[in-house]
C-alpha cells in the first residue's frame, strides 16, 4: 500500500509542477511571437513598419500572415518551432543587449533571409499555386518551383523579393481581380 501511495503522490507532483511550467512556456511562445512583439525592438522596428504596408496584411482575403508565419516552422512541427523560436530570440536579445544590434543593417539581413528562405515556409499558406496565378508567365514559373528539373532549384523569393519588407509611403492592398473576368463582369476594382 505504501509504494502505491508514494506513486501517486509522485505522480500528482509531477502534474502540479509540469502543468505551470507548460502553461507558462505556451504563454510565453504565443505572446513572443507577434508582430507587436517583435517590433517592441528598435531595430525590428522598421521591418515591422513595411510589413504593415504590405499585401501580407493588406488584401482582400481578409487574411494576415505574421512574422512567425514566414520566419519560423509551422507551430505544428512543435520541435522545430519550439527551438527555432528560441534560437532567433536568444540571437535577438542578445543582439539588443550587446550592441550587436547597432550594426543591423536592414538590406543585409533582408539578403541573408532571402537566401535561407525555404519554399516550405512560403507553401504554409501558398499552397494552391498552380491555380493562382492569373498569367501564363507566372503559372509557369509557378510549375518551375514546384516540379524543378534535373537538380534545378527556383525559390519563391527568386521573383518575390520586395513582396513584404518594402519601404512603401502608402498601403499595398490586393485585389483578387480573377472571379470578375471567371463570370465575365468587368473588374471596377470594388
Amino acid at each position: 500500500m505504501e509504494r502505491k501511495t508514494k506513486s501517486i503522490l509522485l505522480v500528482l507532483c509531477g502534474i502540479l509542477i509540469a502543468f505551470p511550467l507548460f502553461s507558462m512556456t505556451y504563454y510565453t511562445m504565443v505572446r513572443t511571437s507577434t508582430p507587436e512583439f517583435c517590433g517592441s525592438c528598435h531595430e525590428i522596428r522598421p521591418a515591422v513598419m513595411a510589413w504593415k504596408t504590405s499585401t501580407h496584411v493588406n488584401n482582400e482575403q481578409g487574411f494576415v500572415a505574421d512574422c512567425m508565419d514566414c520566419h519560423l516552422p509551422a507551430p505544428q512541427d512543435t520541435y522545430d518551432f519550439f527551438f527555432a523560436k528560441t534560437a532567433h530570440g536568444l540571437k535577438d536579445v542578445f543582439a539588443h543587449f550587446t550592441g550587436g544590434a547597432e550594426s543591423y543593417d536592414r538590406t543585409v539581413m533582408k539578403k541573408r533571409i532571402w537566401s535561407t528562405m525555404k519554399n516550405d515556409q512560403c507553401m504554409k499558406c501558398h499552397r494552391n499555386l498552380l491555380h493562382m496565378p492569373d498569367k501564363r508567365g507566372a503559372m509557369l514559373a509557378h510549375r518551375r518551383v514546384l516540379y524543378a528539373n534535373g537538380g534545378e532549384e527556383y525559390r519563391c523569393t527568386d521573383c518575390h523579393r520586395d513582396l513584404v519588407h518594402k519601404d512603401r509611403q502608402f498601403y499595398d492592398y490586393k485585389q483578387f481581380a480573377a472571379p470578375y473576368r471567371a463570370t465575365g463582369l468587368p473588374n471596377l476594382g470594388i
